[in-house]
Parts: C-alpha cells; structure tokens; sequence
C-alpha cells in the first residue's frame, strides 16, 4: 500500500493544536495559565479552516504578569 493521504483541513487542525498546546506549556513554565486559551470555533467552520488560537480573556492582574514575562523574554 502507497503513503496514506492526508486531509489538509485536519493537518491545518493539528497544527494549531499543537501550537495551542505549545504557548500553554509555555506559559505554564512561566507560572501563567490563560484560562479560556483554546481554538477560535469560527475559524474552524467551513471546508477550509483557517484555525486561530484564541488566547481568550483574563484578569487585568494575569495581563500585567503576562506584559511583564514577555518585556524579561523580549530584552
């Protein structure tokens, strides 16, 4: 049998997945967690998805901490 093929809309899927999972144990290492972080439902309609993270809401507090790791990362 030859190479399965893959769905690209799936790939496109995963991909983002992985990419959501991969800022979550980011962040986590830098004793952040984005409560709602998880994929945008509406980018993921249609034959096509075009999938986007959705980083989602959190406290004013969170987002100072979250400002303040990426200035320390940033210099």
């Amino acid at each position: 049998m030859g190479d399965v093929e893959r769905d690209p809309a799936a790939e496109r899927v995963k991909d983002a997945e992985e990419a959501r999972d991969d800022l979550r144990t980011a962040l986590k290492g830098a004793g952040i967690t984005l409560p709602s972080l998880s994929l945008d439902g509406v980018s993921l309609a249609g034959d096509i998805p075009r999938p986007l993270v959705d980083l989602g809401r959190c406290t004013p507090d969170l987002a100072r901490r979250l400002a303040e790791t990426i200035r320390k990362g940033a210099t």
